[in-house]
């Protein structure tokens, strides 16, 4: 369905609906009760109290019939399944790299990759690290290096390419620390901490090039490779004829490997892997795989798991789907920008972010202004978000327990993959806009108890 074939203005979904799910009405003194229950965190809030779930958009998707299908030949054969052959011909075919090793997931994939090649005092740069590849560098004593671009950090600005990484200050990191502490330098695609914006094919190849005299290996965090592929059609000079699977493929041209949650752009509910084109690196992550994970034709997955992940990753190549699937986030965040609400802007591939340190100027960023409005939209209308800025990245002083805040406060609306209709996105604009109407009343939060990593999942608050 080209634009030539199909000239109407309005996009709608590219599929039908084969198969539906009831959702529990509930009441604001219900929510009330639950919100208190969970410590006011919405990771601790059961899926059947929530009416429209934009947490995340990881593992959250609707499957399609084909993949239902091919669920039914799984080969659950423990050593060389016929289901992990089609698995790695399809990662194979969309991204090029010789070794392909599965994972449950892709946090699973980041361990395995940063327990072979990190060591202490190490330096991984990125555009910016999501939660759990930071976590897992941080595991291994390593340093997480944040290296976005200013646009990247400039919630209104328009600049099309947002996510792309600081070259000089890529540079510059290399001549002060020297390129034997880097074991690799990564580049997250889109970059879903910064708005879920994306690296330009410009942007990569100059990374490419200022590595590659240093021999320092590059790998992406593809866990939204086709949406970020979409946008270089989109919005880079000299791609709008090309294939989205042309453009993956020369994206992937210029990486030693990647890490991929095929719970994002895989279309599955679980899965991952980890690519790499080196022999050696490949042999000591199937040993760490085999010890923690599975075998390296299972990696933790069933067969049918496998089977969908083969079926998801040609599907989400689909130009009317990502045509779609842009157009779904651009819709919610235009509307919340009539509504007043300051988003990062242009609106990102799989979700919307709300910046809540200009929404809500009365909250200190200690106050945790991100936390307030996520808890307000869930209290108002059953809509579950998440806040990633001071909860989510706030770093704590081991000596001296003082919290720095983190550069920006966001609340992300995530969308679920071929999960949703237009009245639910309506939905989630009348309630907030209501929320919206009585923003200066939002009151602030603080941390009661939390774990030493990842502390958003767990962590319990109270109302100041």
């Amino acid at each position: 369905m080209s634009a030539r074939r199909f000239p109407f203005r309005t996009v709608f979904e590219p599929f039908i609906i084969k198969s539906v799910e009831p959702i529990r009405m509930t009441t604001r003194p219900e929510r009330e009760k639950i919100m208190k229950d969970a410590r006011y965190n919405l990771f601790r809030v059961k899926s059947q109290d929530v009416l429209i779930d934009l947490l995340t958009d990881s593992g959250t998707g609707a499957m399609s019939s084909e993949q239902w299908a091919a669920i039914m030949r799984g080969d659950e054969a423990y050593a060389g399944s016929r289901s992990f052959q089609r698995f790695e011909a399809a990662v194979k075919e969309v991204f090029g790299f010789e070794h392909v090793i599965p994972t449950h997931q892709g946090r699973a994939a980041e361990r395995i990759l940063f327990s072979v090649v990190c060591k202490k005092g190490d330096v991984v740069p990125n555009n910016t690290h999501f939660d759990t590849t930071r976590a897992n560098i941080e595991y291994q004593g390593a340093i997480a290096e944040d290296l976005i671009i200013p646009e990247g950090l400039d919630p209104q600005s328009l600049y099309p390419f947002k996510g792309n990484m600081d070259v000089e200050r890529l540079e510059a990191l290399i001549k002060r620390v020297g390129a034997a502490r880097i074991p690799l330098c990564m580049l997250t695609i889109t970059n879903n901490s910064g708005g879920g914006q994306p690296v330009s094919m410009e942007n990569i190849k100059a990374v490419k090039t200022v590595l590659e005299p240093h021999g320092i290996p590059l790998y992406f965090d593809a866990a939204r490779f086709a949406e970020n592929a979409y946008f270089i059609k989109l919005r880079e000079p000299g791609y709008q004829d090309r294939s989205v699977k042309s453009i993956v493929r020369e994206m992937m041209s210029y990486a030693d490997g990647c890490t991929m949650s095929a719970k994002k752009d895989g279309l599955v509910n679980i899965g991952g892997f980890l690519c790499t084109n080196e022999d050696r690196l490949a042999r000591q992550e199937k040993d760490l795989l085999i010890l923690t994970e599975g075998f390296p034709t299972y990696g933790g997955l069933a067969g049918r798991d496998l089977e969908a992940i083969a079926v998801g990753l040609r599907e989400i190549l689909n130009e009317d789907y990502l045509k779609y699937r842009i157009a779904e986030a651009r819709y919610l965040g235009e509307h919340l920008v009539e509504i007043g609400y300051p988003i990062v802007q242009p609106p990102g591939g799989h979700a919307i972010y709300i910046d809540a340190k200009a929404l809500l100027p009365h909250l200190r960023p200690l106050q945790y202004p991100g936390q307030s409005l996520s808890i307000e939209l869930y209290l108002e209308g059953g809509i579950r978000t998440v806040e990633i800025g001071s909860v989510m990245f706030g770093k704590i002083d081991p000596d001296t327990g003082k919290e720095t805040p983190a550069r920006m406060e966001l609340v992300r609306l995530a969308l679920p993959r071929r999960v949703h209709t237009q009245s639910h996105i309506d939905y989630v604009l009348e309630v907030a806009r209501d929320v919206y109407g009585r923003k200066e009343q939002l009151g602030g939060y603080r941390i009661v108890k939390q774990p030493a990593f990842l502390r958003h999942f767990s962590a319990e608050f109270e109302p100041l």
